[in-house]
């Protein structure tokens, strides 16, 4: 199978070593792999500790995946929502799933250990810190269900690093067989508009808190989705004008849900691909949310232009989505966006640093890093245009 798009790879950006740390690193492997050193460590009581705690850092890694279903078969039993409302007992809850209550005692079992249900006494369920979130947001939920389509694509992780397979998510996704839509599938359109929709919803109040919007008077978002993020920000900032771009049929589906929110009048929609159309004009911020990750180097360069001439003297971009950490402590959500791309057979996971350098080739004068709430979610990049 060839895949839409293989970028071309990018080095960590962590610098050459000299050649007494590539001495020491060798050494130091060569010691952390020995039996006699792991039998020494484990048998002295100042060292015992760190050999127990990579050892379990080594057996959550391995056992992710079970993790994943574990959650993923308490979103699909609707388990969340049934404890949102009260807790329940094992033969409730056995009942719910139309399974034997051994089976469900398992799962809850499971659950307790991954804190996503917790134990309220004497055979008596209800969420746990880290359920009560996925109870909260359907949109969370989607994700948590949408996810499956890419657990089935990494059955064979090296079939897809090989591309030797067809992914199942390049079929959710139909922009990633180019700007073309004739042939688009409404139902397809729609789906995964929806998806974009919810789980934008992490965003959103992340970039509200983020950001001064009050400043400017025309915000143009691209690849807007449904509005989600325009409708928020003209309820934040009601002197605004805004424009949303976005394909033609997702375009369609914005304009009639902005229209039924009674925002027509302050948010205008245009139907376009910024790939192989002109920017709409007027706007002195252009706001570029979870976009430039799903496209390849060409593209995101060729678009950091256009925005850049699109805007006047004085003019922003703030550009919002997930960024690689480069093996820092915090990038445990840099492997999901990792094959996750992959998967879908365009764009990849860059750095703050790649972006900041493909913003000012774009002409930029000044990038800086904004602080953001969440950084999970999104990292935040502000440019100006002299």
């Amino acid at each position: 199978m060839k895949s839409l798009d293989l970028a071309k790879p990018q080095p960590m950006a962590m610098g050459s070593r000299p050649a007494w740390r590539r001495w020491l690193d060798q050494r130091w492997d060569q010691w952390m792999t020995s039996p006699r050193v792991y039998r020494w460590a484990i048998a002295n009581p100042f060292t015992r500790w760190m050999a127990q705690r990579r050892a379990t850092q080594l057996f959550e890694v391995m056992a992710g995946f079970v993790h994943a279903q574990v959650l993923l078969a308490c979103v699909r039993l609707q388990l969340f929502e049934a404890l949102r409302q009260k807790p329940h007992s094992l033969a409730q809850l056995a009942q719910l799933g139309r399974m034997p209550e051994p089976a469900m005692q398992r799962l809850l079992h499971s659950a307790v250990a991954l804190g996503l249900v917790e134990a309220r006494g004497m055979d008596r369920y209800g969420l746990g810190p880290l359920g009560a979130p996925v109870a909260a947001d359907p949109g969370l939920r989607q994700m948590i269900e949408h996810n499956a389509v890419l657990y089935d694509d990494m059955r064979d992780p090296l079939a897809l690093l090989r591309d030797e397979v067809q992914p199942h998510m390049q079929a959710y996704w139909p922009y990633m067989n180019g700007d073309n839509t004739q042939g688009w599938e409404a139902e397809k359109v729609s789906r995964y508009s929806e998806l974009m929709s919810l789980s934008q919803r992490f965003v959103i109040e992340e970039l509200l808190a983020t950001y001064d919007f009050s400043a400017h008077s025309q915000v143009l978002d691209i690849g807007g989705g449904k509005g989600g993020w325009v409708m928020a920000l003209a309820k934040a900032a009601p002197s605004l004008r805004l424009q949303l771009m976005d394909l033609p049929p997702v375009a369609a589906l914005a304009a009639e849900r902005i229209a039924q929110a009674g925002l027509s009048q302050r948010i205008s929609v245009h139907g376009g691909s910024f790939i192989g159309h002109a920017l709409p004009q007027g706007a002195d911020l252009i706001t570029l949310v979870r976009v430039a990750h799903d496209h390849p180097d060409a593209v995101v360069k060729a678009l950091l232009q256009k925005i850049h001439q699109a805007l006047p003297s004085g003019g922003r971009l703030l550009l919002a989505e997930p960024m690689a950490q480069l093996g820092r402590g915090s990038a445990v959500a840099d492997p999901y966006f990792h094959f996750y791309l992959l998967a879908m057979g365009s764009g990849r996971l860059r750095s703050a640093d790649e972006l900041r350098r493909f913003m000012l080739e774009a002409g930029f004068d000044a990038v800086e890093p904004l602080a953001n709430p969440m950084p999970l979610h999104t990292q935040v990049l502000l440019g100006q245009k002299r």
